[in-house]
């Protein structure tokens, strides 16, 4: 059963799912793998080392699939910049017409892609209603709103989804998606229900069979809880959430120690080269990766397929079920009638739930246990 929204509409997906482009991770076995299942597989521009190598990547992928993909390319500030320009000119060469953008000052390369013929369909990152409507008048097709949860660079406002999806809302002329925070069913049917037209996944999608990158952090991620994220570089405006681990602790530790506040102190704990490598040697601890507070949600290591096969089982439930709760007329009150437990009447409990009810837990601070 495809959706009907803005975004599958506009990109020819069936499920409003798109793989956030990942550097070190968004190559051509994970995008084609993504795409296949139905969602929207995303290159990673700069995980190339030349305009010419995204070529190769991009003739790579159609190979393996012949379902709509997109390029990431990520704007960031760097001693000597990449040549965006002739990276955005191989993306429209190679004939792709769905780009995401993020990072600062894209305007030039907005400018370039939307001046291709036919024109590109961008979506372009922002983590502040204020970046989101700067963008809007750049001409960007979808904004992807990234809440606070998110993994990597998360602003400097400490905004999370649920209030900064419900100001997009209010406030953008142009059609958005939610990025940050989401893995499941569940949460595309609550993203939907905000107002979005889809999300966005990033960590979720490390964590399947085809994500090109050491089972050894896949596993990681499986074993991790919520707070197994580090907020890094917050001192020098660039907080980054990262996997929680050796490193990170070292390096937040030195921003918070350091005396002469020098980027240098704490340069080599964050370098990309050591990132790199943790996706290569399985070594969770050797440098730092990035990663949302999402790996909490994450208990598997499913095919991309039975990923977004499941997550679009999922929604679709979810949003038939919440349906339900509207009914012609209230029923009566049962205050005293039956025990607090009693979800018989929840319509959106399933007969087999109703039948197995399984057992009633209480959490506390120490763990949980059993009535």
């Amino acid at each position: 059963m495809p959706f009907n929204t803005a975004l599958t509409r506009k990109l020819g997906i069936r499920v409003p799912v798109v793989q956030g482009g990942m550097q070190w991770v968004g190559y051509a076995e994970l995008a084609s793998a993504v795409s296949n299942a139905g969602g929207l597989g995303i290159l990673t521009a700069l995980t190339q080392p030349s305009p010419e190598d995204l070529r190769k990547e991009i003739q790579r992928c159609k190979k393996m699939t012949n379902k709509p993909f997109g390029v990431n390319l990520t704007l960031l500030p760097a001693m000597v910049p990449p040549d965006y320009g002739a990276y955005a000119q191989v993306i429209l060469d190679e004939g792709i017409r769905i780009v995401e953008t993020a990072g600062n000052s894209p305007g030039t390369v907005i400018k370039q892609l939307k001046e291709a013929s036919p024109p590109c369909v961008i979506l372009h990152k922002c983590t502040t209603i204020r970046h989101a409507m700067s963008a809007v008048k750049l001409g960007v097709d979808f904004l992807s709103i990234d809440g606070f949860e998110c993994a990597g660079h998360v602003g400097e406002t400490d905004i999370t989804n649920l209030i900064l999806l419900s100001r997009a809302r209010q406030t953008m002329p142009i059609p958005f998606i939610a990025s940050g925070g989401f893995a499941d069913g569940q949460g595309l049917a609550a993203a939907i229900s905000l107002g979005a037209e889809g999300i966005n996944m990033g960590t979720r999608f490390m964590c399947t069979i085809e994500a090109p990158i050491h089972h050894n952090i896949k596993q990681s991620i499986v074993d991790a809880q919520e707070t197994d994220t580090e907020l890094v570089l917050r001192r020098w405006k660039n907080t980054s959430r990262l996997f929680k681990n050796k490193v990170t602790a070292e390096a937040t530790r030195v921003e918070r120690e350091s005396t002469t506040g020098k980027f240098e102190e704490v340069a080599e704990y964050v370098s990309g080269k050591r990132g790199r490598q943790v996706f290569l040697n399985g070594d969770k601890d050797f440098g730092v990766w990035t990663a949302g507070q999402v790996i909490g949600l994450i208990h598997d290591i499913p095919t991309c397929e039975a990923l977004v096969s499941r997550i679009e089982k999922e929604a679709i439930e979810t949003l038939t079920s919440a349906s339900k709760l509207i009914v012609d007329q209230q029923p009566e009150p049962d205050i005293a009638g039956k025990p607090m437990g009693d979800m018989s009447a929840d319509p959106r409990r399933s007969e087999t739930a109703r039948k197995n009810p399984g057992e009633a837990q209480i959490y506390d601070i120490g763990g949980k246990s059993k009535l």
